[in-house]
């Protein structure tokens, strides 16, 4: 859809709507993070010491938290300052790992020079941060799994192992489960394996699709996991869209099986609450709703979500994924259609039975 559309379709909306102004943060809920973001960004690190010493041994916010800092503090050498003054701190450790798998992350998808080097360098201070932080935390190991994914040769071994059922792909196996061992259910350690799928030559679309069907299948009915295959079918469209082989049939997979109990299964065990409550996760429910036509549903998600959005995967929905401001666009049109009170009236069966939107 076009700018002059979107817009139009905007302006159809009551004042409330047509006024919403989303917010773009990467700390989403969690306000303590908020503030150690601030720092990092500041150049200073004494905050996120003193959050990641707070935060002590809640791993799924440790997890969520050092993600973050470290996508923030990739642009600098302001965690090397932090290692420098406090050699022996494990939180130093952790998040100059954390640091340089962002780097070699990010190297890798630019295809730039000395991506190797990065990676390498990755690698030793994974290692590194294993080493020298307590045993039971999961952090180093999701590091090093998300690290997995620029080893597209198979160059490490650990990077290629069987399978814990016989229908799954091999893949890191092992480190997903030094993950699994110290925090069950990691949500950034399935993210992260199911990346790998994607980013392995020896794989396929359909082997990312059936682990994050696995993956639901067995986690709890409150698990963010639930989410996953949303992360797949939009990842689905996406490759279709860009290689050219998407048909007007798979615009509308969101209303067909299996996509819609898929749909059905994460919206079952939301709200997933807390600080740490994923922004896109709810940005990706939020969007299988709608373009499935539920927007009863759709609309508590939007509700939940207040002001808060993420790029992906509204810019998918858009004639130019690259362009910002398109996403921004097609995120508040369908949080209006949803919101409205024209349908809050009609939603439904009815408009269930609608044909569905594009995804």
């Amino acid at each position: 859809m076009d700018s002059a559309r979107l817009d139009r379709v905007m302006g159809r909306d009551s004042g409330n709507l047509r006024e919403f102004t989303p917010i773009y943060h990467p700390a989403g809920f969690d306000s303590e993070l908020r503030s150690a973001l601030e720092d990092v960004q500041a150049r200073r690190w004494r905050a996120t010491r003193e959050l990641l010493a707070h935060t002590g041994d809640d791993w799924a916010v440790r997890t969520s938290r050092t993600q973050v800092l470290a996508a923030a503090a990739a642009r600098s050498d302001v965690m090397e300052a932090w290692l420098a003054e406090e050699p022996h701190s494990a939180d130093a450790l952790v998040m100059q790992a954390r640091v340089s798998v962002e780097r070699s992350l990010q190297a890798h998808r630019g295809n730039r020079a000395g991506a190797a080097e990065l990676a390498q360098q990755a690698q030793q201070d994974c290692d590194v941060a294993i080493k020298g932080s307590s045993p039971t935390d999961p952090v180093p190991w999701v590091a090093l799994l998300a690290l997995a994914q620029v080893d597209v040769r198979l160059a490490y071994p650990w990077n290629w192992r069987a399978p814990w059922e016989p229908m799954l792909p091999a893949g890191p196996w092992g480190l997903l489960r030094a993950v699994h061992e110290r925090d069950w259910g990691n949500r950034e350690a399935y993210h992260r394996m199911h990346q790998f799928l994607y980013a392995c030559p020896h794989t396929t679309n359909a082997d990312a699709l059936g682990f994050a069907q696995w993956v639901t299948s067995w986690a709890p009915e409150d698990s963010p996991l639930r989410l996953l295959p949303l992360y797949a079918w939009v990842e689905n469209y996406r490759r279709h869209r860009e290689d050219g082989t998407a048909d007007p049939l798979s615009h509308g997979q969101w209303a067909r099986e299996p996509v819609i109990w898929d749909v059905q299964r994460a919206f079952q065990g939301w709200p997933h609450t807390g600080p740490i409550a994923s922004v896109g996760d709810l940005n990706y429910l939020a969007h299988a709703l709608w373009a499935g036509r539920q927007y009863t549903e759709a609309a508590q998600v939007f509700r939940a979500l207040g002001q808060y959005a993420t790029r992906l995967p509204w810019a998918f929905v858009t004639e130019d994924p690259t362009n910002a401001g398109l996403a921004v666009r097609a995120f508040v049109r369908a949080r209006s259609e949803c919101l409205s009170p024209a349908r809050s009236r009609t939603a439904g069966g009815a408009a269930r039975r609608a044909r569905p939107r594009p995804a």
